[in-house]
């Protein structure tokens, strides 16, 4: 086992390897420190997430024993839902409609028109529209 020295029989080097092992020690000591702070930060979020979850859960069977639909239901279908379907409806409604048409009648009825563009052309792929003209469909 080696002899410990005093600080007077230490050189400079020696010494600046000391406050530099020192220096390392008290930087991983925090991080450590922070890591458990961040983990408890965490566990309580996931906490507060379980009991809104709950208490909203509680909320929507109340409404639903109240014969009211529970507000998650209700955003499905203003969030896309099947937008397929609601433009195929549309189109079989109408016989044939154009792009504008068919935008401002989804429009009135609350459907997002986003991508009504893309949910056309997949439509059309799929063939269950066909069009008769430029912006003009029919169901095929």
């Amino acid at each position: 086992m080696a002899k410990r020295k005093s600080l007077e029989e230490l050189s400079s080097e020696e010494l600046y390897q000391i406050a530099r092992q020192r220096e390392e020690q008290e930087r991983e000591h925090e991080e450590e420190a922070r890591r458990a702070q961040v983990q408890a930060l965490r566990e309580e979020r996931r906490a507060l997430v379980a009991r809104q979850r709950s208490e909203l859960a509680a909320l929507d069977r109340q409404i639903r024993a109240l014969g009211g639909r529970a507000a998650g239901a209700a955003r499905a279908g203003r969030r896309g839902g099947n937008l397929s379907q609601v433009v195929l409806d549309a189109v079989a409604k109408a016989g044939q409609i154009s792009t504008t048409e068919l935008r401002e009648q989804l429009q009135a009825s609350g459907s997002n028109v986003k991508n009504l563009s893309q949910t056309l052309a997949y439509l059309k792929r799929t063939g269950r529209l066909k069009s008769k003209g430029r912006g003009i469909y029919a169901v095929a």
